[in-house]
């Protein structure tokens, strides 16, 4: 008669399930003890199941959980993909990819030694960032420049520098809330100030404003663009030149919160209008304040330009250290501002030049896709700007549509294919790639991901 089998005896040592063929290979790429973790973790589990009445988990099973953790892994991991949703400053996606000029400033950059902080001239220490101040206040038309690592950063530093403990005028229509959850009375609460609202929720009138300032001290006045949202109807507003003369008749700052950072004219393009930092600043806005990564085209960044004076106090703030940007962004807004002194934006900036394909040059893309596999159709479609910025609108676009028995599981296998994840658009029970976000050099590889990825 045997005896039954011991079936802990059955599981592999940690050693032999680490050094196992298929797992083995990921010591170099993962490093040893996150992967010894991961294979100590699964033969705990298989001796949980055990303990259970199960039987012992194969060498082929264990391997399979192994495997699934470090492909888990190497997805979380921060990674490039390719997106084709059409939605070109698309928040989940890192907003906007860098020009070829950025990203070869950012790697000289990380590469070696920089003068960030050194006054090659005079060869003693050097003020952070004084060459892009420079460039901001070229770029824009304001007398001075200031960056910190992202717009709500831009907002809290001003508003904490200038109003603390002061009360701050806003209409009701601009108390929004970005992307999240951050909310400007949350902003405005964080910076010490004291929140005063004029107006109702779809019509703010001048005499509000004035109202306020008649009634009670006021120490700045806030305009807030609605970046992601839009007020239509029965709507009245004072435009930003009006609340410019208000608030010097009151020896007040006027700080415009612009959001998207857009310093071409969207009208040119055919887009809804958006509100360019250099209008604002005509307006009479004595500080700006905008991002870097969506319609700028740039890395990540809240920008503040504006009146030197205000923006001299705003630099010397003890908060300005902690919201300060490091070189590698320096390097990357420099490279980026360069394109619109230079006047090349549309073409070297990749926002701008999606946002301005021509749609028979998408079409031809997305045929291309569709006639080099043979599969789905060309479809016409819309485009969406995305990350906050000219909300609700779109652009004409030709999508390369699939129809694959499981369009959700399709889309999933495509997110899931390394080394380039490609990020698709599921509606209608269809899988939807738009050519507008996709870069041109990456056309080969999203075709390669289809056929790879394809079921059957």
């Amino acid at each position: 008669m045997s005896v039954p089998t011991n079936p802990y005896r059955l599981l592999p040592s940690t050693d032999g399930l680490l050094h196992h063929p298929e797992v083995a290979p990921w010591i170099q790429d993962i490093g040893p003890a996150l992967l010894t973790a991961w294979v100590r973790e699964v033969l705990a589990h298989a001796r949980v199941t055990i303990a259970q009445g199960q039987s012992s988990p194969s060498m082929e099973a264990l391997v399979a959980q192994v495997r699934s953790r470090i492909e888990t892994h190497l997805l979380l991991r921060l990674r490039q993909v390719i997106n084709a949703t059409g939605v070109v400053v698309h928040t989940n996606l890192g907003r906007a990819p860098l020009s070829r000029a950025a990203r070869q400033a950012l790697l000289e950059a990380a590469e070696g030694y920089t003068n960030l902080e050194y006054d090659l001239i005079q060869g003693r220490r050097g003020k952070r960032g004084v060459g892009l101040e420079d460039l901001l206040s070229a770029a824009t038309g304001g007398e001075a420049g200031l960056v910190v690592n992202n717009n709500a950063a831009a907002v809290l530093l001003v508003l904490r520098a200038l109003a603390a403990r002061k009360r701050v005028l806003i209409a009701r229509t601009q108390l929004i809330e970005i992307g999240g959850g951050f909310r400007i009375p949350a902003i405005l609460r964080q910076s010490g100030a004291r929140l005063v609202e004029v107006g109702t929720t779809n019509k703010v009138h001048l005499r509000d404003y004035e109202e306020a300032l008649a009634s009670q001290p006021i120490g700045l006045l806030l305009w807030v663009h609605r970046s992601n949202f839009r007020i239509v109807g029965f709507h009245e507003e004072p435009d930003l030149a009006s609340l410019a003369e208000l608030a010097r008749e009151h020896h007040i700052p006027l700080v415009a919160d612009v959001g998207s950072g857009a310093l071409l004219d969207t009208t040119r393009y055919g887009l809804p209008a958006e509100p360019t930092v250099q209008q604002a600043l005509r307006a009479g806005a004595d500080l700006v304040t905008f991002s870097g990564d969506k319609l700028l085209g740039g890395p990540q960044a809240g920008l503040i330009v504006g009146r030197h004076t205000w923006v001299k106090r705003l630099a010397r703030h003890p908060l300005m250290r902690a919201l300060r940007v490091d070189k590698l962004t320096l390097a990357a807004l420099e490279a980026t501002l360069l394109h619109y002194l230079r006047g090349e934006a549309e073409r070297e900036i990749p926002v701008w030049a999606m946002l301005t394909a021509r749609l028979d040059d998408l079409r031809a893309r997305a045929q291309a896709w569709q006639q080099a596999t043979g599969l789905g159709q060309v479809v016409e479609t819309e485009s969406a700007i995305g990350g906050g910025s000219l909300p609700a609108a779109t652009l004409p676009s030709a999508a390369w549509v699939l129809h694959p028995p499981k369009a959700h599981a399709l889309a999933r296998a495509l997110r899931a294919r390394l080394p380039r994840p490609v990020v698709t658009r599921v509606a209608q029970g269809r899988v939807w790639l738009d050519p507008r976000t996709v870069l041109p050099e990456q056309d080969q590889e999203v075709l390669q991901a289809v056929r790879a990825t394809w079921p059957g």
